[in-house]
């Protein structure tokens, strides 16, 4: 990383600045509404210049979008550093993955999933859309079932479905406050097990997995 002392700021590589505006931008967005933070707030709070906004992101709107898809789609890499093993192993991972980072950015994972921004407009619906994409698939990919020709829009529906199930379920620990992360932990693992093992042979039959 390239740092230069530039009028009392540091000069740093372009992708190292844009994550930092990013990372900023995160953090407001989830602690107070669209309305209420403004482009200016967000520089002013990486130590950029205002410009710098528009230069990596575009509009306030693009980067309030940035800031969604970034806080609800998974990485290829969480999948990628899965341990090997058995099915129960690989899902229990996975949802201790998923509370983990939920919990970790709580205040503005829960702003993207709610997301209301400038109103709930097919933007925003297109990129949590877009996200349950990616996430069924990074599902599938866990459980094996990634390589499963003929049934893969059968198989992302259903998990598309338990997608839904974990973020409502992730809100009554985090927002509500009614369930612990142990009861969140054993309703997500319980869940997506039985659909693998249970769900998927009945309503499909029994397929080859990848695992």
């Amino acid at each position: 990383m390239n740092l230069e002392a530039v009028g009392g700021r540091r000069r740093l590589e372009p992708d190292v600045r844009r994550g930092e505006i990013l990372s900023c931008a995160v953090r407001l967005f989830g602690e107070r509404p669209y309305a209420e933070v403004s482009a200016t707030d967000i520089a002013r709070a990486a130590g950029v210049a205002r410009g710098l906004i528009n230069h990596y992101f575009g509009t306030k709107k693009d980067l309030y979008l940035e800031v969604i898809r970034v806080m609800v789609t998974i990485p290829e890499v969480a999948v990628e550093r899965l341990p090997e093993g058995d099915l129960a192993i690989r899902v229990d991972a996975s949802v201790t993955w998923f509370l983990d980072v939920v919990s970790r950015h709580s205040t503005s994972w829960l702003a993207a999933i709610n997301a209301t921004g400038p109103g709930r407009d097919a933007d925003v619906d297109r990129v949590l859309a877009q996200a349950e994409d990616v996430a069924a698939d990074s599902v599938l990919v866990a459980v094996g079932l990634a390589g499963a020709a003929g049934h893969r829009e059968e198989l992302r529906g259903m998990i598309r479905a338990y997608v839904a199930l974990a973020r409502a379920t992730a809100g009554e620990w985090l927002q509500r406050g009614v369930l612990t992360r142990p009861q969140v932990h054993l309703l997500l693992v319980t869940t997506l097990l039985a659909i693998v093992e249970r769900v998927v042979p009945e309503a499909i039959g029994n397929l080859p997995t990848d695992c």
